[in-house]
C-alpha cells in the first residue's frame, strides 16, 4: 500500500499537537513545516491557563479531551508539568455573573465540575488574593496552567520521538492544487506533495488559504504578556482569568508571577505577507501600569514585583468567537486549527487529536459542527475582512 503523507503549516502548539496525534494514530508520515523556529509566534507568548468551564457544549467536549490529555502529558512528557495544584478560578463583576450562571446547567449536563466561591472563601483559601466585596468566583478544580517554556520542547521532542519529521525556517509560500482538492505546498525552496494538509499558523492563515482561493473570517488582535523577576514571598494562588479586569493572572516558575492583558482600544492587527514577524509589533508601554492598576487591589504582591520580560503577540478570532477547526467542506485534503481567540493552548491537546481524527479517519469522536470552517457565508467573511475593528468590538470569549 502507498505511504500516506500529511504536511502541517506551522509548529506551534496546535501543529506539534497534531502531528503527535497523527502518529499515535498510526498515521504514515508527517511533516511540520516551521517558517522560523518552533513555537515563534503566538505559542511562546502564550500564558498557558487552561480551564474546562467555557460556553458552548462543543468548547465543554474538547477541553474535557484537552485537560485529560494535559494530565496525561505530566507523565508522558519529559520536562513538563500540568500544574493544577490550585485548579483555576474565574472573576466575574454582578455584570458578568448571569451570563455565566446561566451556563451552569451545561457543566452539570456534562460532569464538569466546579464550585462557586463567595469573596469571603476566596480570600481564606488563597489569602494572597483580595477580591471585592461583590464580585464571584467560578473555580474548575480541574484546570490549571501550563509553562509554555517547558510544554514546547517536551512535546517537540515527543513529536520528534515518534518520527515525525519537523523542518524549521522553511516558509510555505503556496497551497497546491488540482481541481478541488490540495495536493501539497510550494516552500521557497521546493514542492511536497500530500494526502493531508493541516494550516495551523494562526497569523499568518489568511495569506496561506489566499493562495487557494479561500478565505475565512479571521482577525487578529495585539496581546501583551509580563513576568515578573522573583518575589521576595512565596505566591499560592491559582491562575485567574479576570473578565473584570480584561486579563489575567498566575503564578509563573521560580517564584515569579505572570500577568497578562487585552488592548481593547487597539484595532485588528492585518498580517498580509509570510514575511512578517510578531517582533515588528511594538509593546505599548502604558498597557502595564493600566493592568497593574487594574490588578492591584486584588493582587497586592503585584504592588511590590519587579518586570523581567515582557513579549507582544497576536490573538487569533473568529467572526464568532468560536474556534475554527477542521475540513473545506469544497476543498479536499484541506484542514484548519486556527483562531482559538485567547485559548489555543488550553486547546491544543484536543484540537490535535480532533484534527488527527479528521485526517486519519475521516471523523471526529464528537461533533465539531459549530467549529466547521464552512459555517461562515461568502459575504460574511468578506464584510467581516474588510472591516477593522477595535478589539473590544471583536466577538469576545475570554477562556
Amino acid at each position: 500500500m502507498a505511504t500516506k503523507h500529511a504536511i502541517i503549516v506551522g509548529a506551534g502548539v496546535t501543529g506539534l499537537s497534531t502531528a503527535y496525534h497523527l502518529k499515535r494514530m498510526g498515521y504514515d508520515a508527517v511533516t511540520v513545516l516551521e517558517k522560523d523556529s518552533v513555537g515563534a509566534g503566538s505559542s511562546s507568548r502564550a500564558a498557558g491557563i487552561s480551564t474546562g468551564l467555557l460556553w458552548s457544549r462543543t468548547g465543554v467536549l474538547a477541553r474535557k479531551t484537552a485537560l485529560r490529555f494535559f494530565r496525561q502529558f505530566s507523565s508522558e512528557f519529559d520536562g513538563y508539568t500540568f500544574h493544577n495544584e490550585h485548579g483555576c478560578l474565574g472573576l466575574f463583576s454582578p455584570e458578568l455573573w448571569p451570563a455565566r450562571e446561566a451556563l451552569l446547567p451545561l457543566y452539570d449536563e456534562y460532569d464538569v465540575p466546579y464550585q462557586i466561591l463567595s469573596p469571603k472563601e476566596m480570600r481564606r483559601r488563597w489569602p494572597q488574593l483580595n477580591p471585592r466585596a461583590d464580585q464571584i468566583g467560578l473555580l474548575d478544580p480541574l484546570g490549571g496552567y501550563s509553562e509554555p517554556d517547558a510544554y514546547l520542547p517536551a512535546l517537540t521532542a515527543r513529536v520528534k520521538a515518534l518520527g515525525v519529521r519537523l523542518i524549521e525556517n522553511c516558509t510555505v509560500e503556496e497551497l497546491l492544487t488540482a481541481g478541488d482538492r490540495v495536493t501539497g505546498v510550494r516552500t521557497a525552496t521546493e514542492v511536497l506533495e500530500a494526502d493531508a494538509v493541516v494550516v495551523t499558523n494562526y497569523a499568518w492563515i489568511l495569506p496561506l488559504l489566499a493562495t487557494a482561493g479561500i478565505a475565512i473570517p479571521a482577525k487578529t488582535f495585539v496581546h501583551q504578556r509580563y513576568v515578573s523577576k522573583p518575589l521576595g514571598a512565596q505566591l499560592q494562588i491559582p491562575p485567574v482569568n479576570a473578565d473584570p479586569y480584561l486579563g489575567y493572572v498566575r503564578p509563573a516558575d521560580g517564584n515569579r508571577v505572570l500577568i497578562g492583558a487585552e488592548t481593547p482600544d487597539r484595532d485588528d492587527w492585518k498580517v498580509r505577507d509570510f514575511g512578517f514577524q510578531l517582533t515588528a509589533i511594538e509593546d505599548d508601554p502604558q498597557v502595564l501600569p493600566d493592568v497593574l492598576a487594574r490588578f492591584g487591589d486584588f493582587v497586592p504582591a503585584l504592588a511590590d514585583a519587579e518586570w523581567e520580560t515582557r513579549k507582544v503577540g497576536l490573538l487569533s478570532f473568529s467572526m464568532d468567537g468560536e474556534p475554527i477547526v477542521g475540513p473545506f467542506g469544497g476543498v479536499e485534503n484541506l484542514y484548519a486549527g486556527v483562531c482559538f481567540h485567547s485559548g489555543g493552548f488550553s486547546y491544543n491537546p484536543a484540537s490535535g487529536f480532533y484534527l488527527a481524527e479528521f485526517v486519519a479517519r475521516g471523523k471526529t469522536s464528537i461533533d465539531l459542527t459549530a467549529f466547521s470552517p464552512d459555517r461562515f457565508s461568502a459575504a460574511d467573511t468578506a464584510d467581516s475582512l474588510a472591516s477593522t475593528v477595535p478589539q473590544r468590538n471583536a466577538a469576545r470569549r475570554r477562556h
